[in-house]
């Protein structure tokens, strides 16, 4: 997924791609330790993925926390 694409989602579908992507990297990892993995970039890029969706998650959250904050000022 592109960032643009992982910007648009909501925050329970950023949480639930979150979760989809460390069943895969756990997966990834048992794969490559059996030395049954056939793409080892594919750990690297599941690693980023991981981070933009991180990313995304907190800059909602300061996103919602600044927005909720402005009122009561």
């Amino acid at each position: 997924m592109k960032n643009e694409e992982i910007k648009t989602l909501s925050l329970e579908q950023l949480n639930a791609r979150l979760k989809e992507l460390k069943t895969e990297l756990f997966n990834l990892r048992f794969s490559h330790a059996t030395r049954n993995l056939a793409n080892p970039l594919a750990i690297r890029n599941v690693r980023k993925e991981i981070a933009r969706v991180q990313t995304a998650i907190r800059e909602k959250e300061i996103a919602s926390a600044k927005g909720g904050n402005d009122g009561n000022k």
